[in-house]
């Protein structure tokens, strides 16, 4: 039986990448594609050999991915793995009013559009004993960045979720996988105008995640160099960390 993979953000980045390194792994599988852009989905429909089914949701609206699981559902049927990938990135500054609202789109696509992308399907996984979920959080998400408030505490809020869903559901069969990448190249960090230390290739991180995602790993952080970075910072005293971090650059501030 085909792998069937359901991979939101899909027309940009990471999301991109994953579909084309599983339609090359696996040649016989089924990918649902999910984002807004059509025009890009629809490019991408055509350039991976696998079976794949063009969606244009906004991860943010739950009504709109609700109606995409049931699409998939009826063409392929329940999916294997569900990764949520998609998200967004900017700057932010405690002292910016229009701020509060640029938080509120993060939270919107980073963290509730996480929940809103698992929801159709947990009951029906919980019901077949089976299924694999899967979030793109971040390295930023392990201790908090100045100027990147909301983007950090979105991936932290995450990080936190999927920890809580994969005990929660591991008693129920179902596996639950965080990514914590650091940089990668993509439109995020293209905006970045200041040093990305270990920066991997799109394509390359979309092979390791694949490979993650194949061993049911909990909570990875990669490249290996950010692993050993995130865990320190893990375990860091706040003292320490607010040395460190007060002269950290910030994230380019962008009003979507």
């Amino acid at each position: 039986m085909s792998l069937k993979i359901i991979i939101t953000g899909a027309s940009s980045g990471i999301g991109w990448a994953l579909a084309e390194e599983y339609s090359k792994k696996y040649p016989d599988c089924k990918i649902g594609l999910i984002s807004r852009n059509k025009k890009k989905l629809n490019s991408l429909h055509k350039l991976i050999h696998c079976h794949s089914l063009p969606m244009v949701a906004d991860v943010s609206k739950l009504k709109a991915i609700q109606k995409a699981a049931k699409l998939f559902n009826t063409k392929f049927g329940m999916p294997d793995i569900v990764i949520a990938n998609a998200g967004i990135s900017s700057g932010t500054l405690a002292e910016e009013r229009c701020d509060h609202e640029i938080i509120q789109d993060i939270f919107n696509t980073n963290f509730h559009g996480v929940i809103n992308t698992f929801q159709p399907f947990i009951k029906s996984f919980i019901r077949n004993k089976k299924g694999h979920f899967v979030a793109i959080a971040s390295v930023a998400g392990i201790r908090g960045l100045p100027g990147a408030g909301g983007y950090s505490s979105s991936k932290a809020a995450l990080i936190n979720y999927m920890e809580s869903i994969r005990i929660e559901l591991r008693k129920k069969n179902i596996d639950v996988t965080t990514i914590s990448p650091g940089y990668i190249k993509s439109s995020m960090t293209d905006v970045n105008n200041y040093p990305m230390p270990f920066i991997l290739d799109t394509n390359v991180a979309a092979k390791k995640i694949i490979k993650f995602i194949d061993q049911k790993k909990r909570h990875v952080i990669f490249p290996w160099q950010m692993s050993i970075i995130g865990n320190i910072l893990n375990i860091l005293p706040n003292f320490i960390w607010d040395f460190l971090a007060k002269s950290a650059p910030h994230k380019k501030r962008i009003k979507f």
